[in-house]
């Protein structure tokens, strides 16, 4: 799966203002090695629905396995070791002679920068291996799925080095003409090994965060499906960041691809595209789901048209900035594979009747392209009736309650059909706009 930056910001997956995102409700990871792994798979999905499945399995098993973990290995742990052997080159010779002479006493009192370091340090490096003997041993569970056999395999072979068994024995007690031996040749020997040790461990830390995500919020995992034909079918979907969300059920197919939603402005309609987004995304991180249900094809990308910005320092309006987005989303629709579009409120920046017109005419040529599973949003309410007819577009509509004295109430309700609500105006009433512009 492909998406781009805009698409991960609108769906808020990352953030910049310092609010919570997605993210922080996926990172259970135990170490910044295991985050930074954890990023880059959101930034770059399995490009293959047979990887997908592969991650998935993995994920899925560290779910039903949390146990399994090793705890002994912590953020520290791994911080330690990159100074350790950041050293490495520098170590010039092994400590011989008048250093060795010294006992455990004497090297405190007369060096003990160095004695607690090299004491420190190889603690924290039997630990490490200690506990990359724990992931290698799931080798050889039963039903161990591929990628993580493939993985804990490549652990093992990495630990069959002649100072493996040395320092994992290691403890408090250990002599000091030990340690400073142990030190200089593990410097010497295993930093290569170490890095790519460290490198497996956080893409498991990675794959058990999503796992311990999906259980501690009590998601699904999802059915996958191939690409086509394309399926989207959901029971109880909500955001995973509200706090009393309301869940919803949709679903495509039947050559029916193409959902036009309407509704007055905040009954619900974005958040409602981005609930789809964020469900398809973790779906094809390999992870659960905030849904009772999820069956999904492998899609080739998430394209969104939410919040485009214009470019002040290119010259670039916002409805330019809008075209823009849309011709990006017109070349990625040119594949056969699937993608899953998400469309609000098109072409804002102009006026009425040219963004009926441009929201028409981008409506009838996206209908060409059934392969895709697309997603539109208008407020504009003679676009969805100048569609009424057409059999391969769902209609649906959010509902708001309106009553006689002004008032009005969201229900966030779905309903089949399309909404003629407009309420702009008394919103500007009810906040006392009107009134205030009035006290001249």
């Amino acid at each position: 799966m492909q998406n781009d930056k805009t698409t991960l910001k609108d769906l808020s997956i990352f953030t910049s203002d310092g609010s919570e995102g997605v993210f922080a409700l996926i990172d259970h990871t135990t170490t910044q090695a295991g985050r930074d792994t954890l990023r880059k798979h959101i930034q770059h999905p399995p490009d293959t629905f047979e990887n997908l499945k592969e991650v998935q399995a993995a994920i899925k098993f560290w779910a039903a396995h949390p146990d399994i973990w090793p705890k002994i290995i912590s953020n520290g742990t791994l911080v330690m070791l990159d100074t350790f052997f950041e050293s490495a080159d520098t170590v010039t010779a092994p400590p011989t002679g008048f250093t060795l002479l010294f006992n455990s006493f004497f090297q405190r009192i007369l060096n003990k920068q160095e004695y607690f370091l090299t004491q420190f340090s190889l603690s924290h490096l039997s630990d490490f291996l200690n506990g990359c003997i724990q992931l290698s041993e799931i080798a050889d569970m039963a039903n161990v799925p591929l990628l993580l056999q493939i993985e804990a395999k490549q652990i093992k072979d990495e630990l069959e080095h002649r100072l493996t068994e040395e320092i994992v024995a290691v403890t408090k007690e250990t002599k000091y003409t030990v340690l400073a031996q142990l030190s200089y040749r593990a410097r010497r020997e295993m930093k290569n090994m170490v890095h790519r040790l460290i490198h497996s461990y956080a893409r498991l830390d990675a794959w058990q965060s999503m796992a311990k995500a999906t259980v501690v919020n009590e998601w699904v995992f999802p059915e996958l499906q191939p690409s086509l034909p394309v399926c989207f079918a959901t029971k109880g979907l909500s955001h995973p960041l509200l706090k009393k969300p309301v869940s919803y059920d949709i679903a495509f197919g039947d050559n029916r691809n193409f959902l036009l939603l309407t509704g007055a402005n905040m009954s619900g309609k974005t958040t409602f595209m981005r609930s789809l987004g964020v469900g398809a995304l973790l779906a094809h991180l390999g992870m659960g789901v905030p849904a009772r249900s999820l069956h999904i094809s492998f899609m080739q990308g998430i394209i969104t048209n939410m919040q485009v910005e214009d470019n002040i320092l290119r010259g670039e309006s916002y409805f330019f900035a809008e075209v823009q987005r849309m011709k990006q989303t017109a070349e990625k629709l040119l594949q056969r594979q699937p993608h899953l579009v998400l469309m609000d409120e098109l072409f804002k920046g102009t006026n009425v009747h040219d963004a009926y017109e441009c929201t028409r005419a981008v409506l009838e040529c996206l209908l060409k392209h059934p392969n895709h599973l697309m997603i539109l949003s208008t407020h504009l309410y003679e676009v969805a009736q100048q569609f009424n007819n057409n059999t391969d577009i769902i209609f649906s509509y959010f509902v708001t309650n309106m009553s006689d004295d002004g008032n009005y109430e969201f229900t966030y309700e779905l309903k089949d059909g399309i909404s003629n609500d407009r309420i702009g105006y008394r919103i500007l009433q009810k906040e006392g706009v009107i009134d205030l512009l009035n006290n001249t």
